[in-house]
């Protein structure tokens, strides 16, 4: 009997950190695809992307919607996760945080006032000092990780 090739498993944190780049494969803003998910006890309870709020266009279709530097047309990935966890009724509060790049300031904020306990990070993009301090005061752990979608497609393409 022909034995089968063993193949790396992922640890969770790899795991995660892939899911957020999956994730950000939905964005629809072209400025920068960003993808999240929150976990508790080793499972995903929700998930977001940037993209338009329902209903609106979406800026891949009808180009960036810029003020002062910033698309205000795309909701964060952060907040969209946020905003699945109370549509469908889910507590975030003491869930983790996996997300393709540093949270900015006002998605910060909104990750203390939901009770994320933890925030992973692939990509540093812009980081603000304030929402640095404001996660320590917090107490929030952050930390960076690596995703691996090399595995992933590995696995895609039957290399078990």
């Amino acid at each position: 009997m022909e034995e089968t090739p063993s193949r790396e498993r992922m640890d969770w944190h790899t795991f995660f950190a892939s899911q957020s780049r999956v994730m950000a494969a939905r964005s629809t803003c072209p400025r920068l695809a960003v993808g999240c998910v929150i976990v508790r006890e080793k499972r995903i309870i929700a998930s977001g992307y940037n993209g338009s709020i329902h209903g609106d266009e979406h800026c891949i279709d009808v180009g960036c919607k810029v003020i002062s530097g910033h698309c205000v047309r795309a909701v964060h990935a952060e907040q969209n996760a946020l905003l699945q966890c109370a549509r469908f009724g889910i507590a975030a509060e003491g869930a983790d945080l996996y997300v393709t790049h540093t949270p900015c300031l006002n998605c910060t904020k909104s990750l203390i006032q939901a009770g994320i306990a933890r925030v992973f990070y692939e990509f540093a993009y812009r980081p603000d000092p304030y929402a640095q301090e404001l996660l320590n005061k917090a107490g929030i752990f952050v930390e960076q990780v690596t995703s691996r979608l090399d595995l992933l497609l590995d696995l895609r393409e039957g290399n078990r």
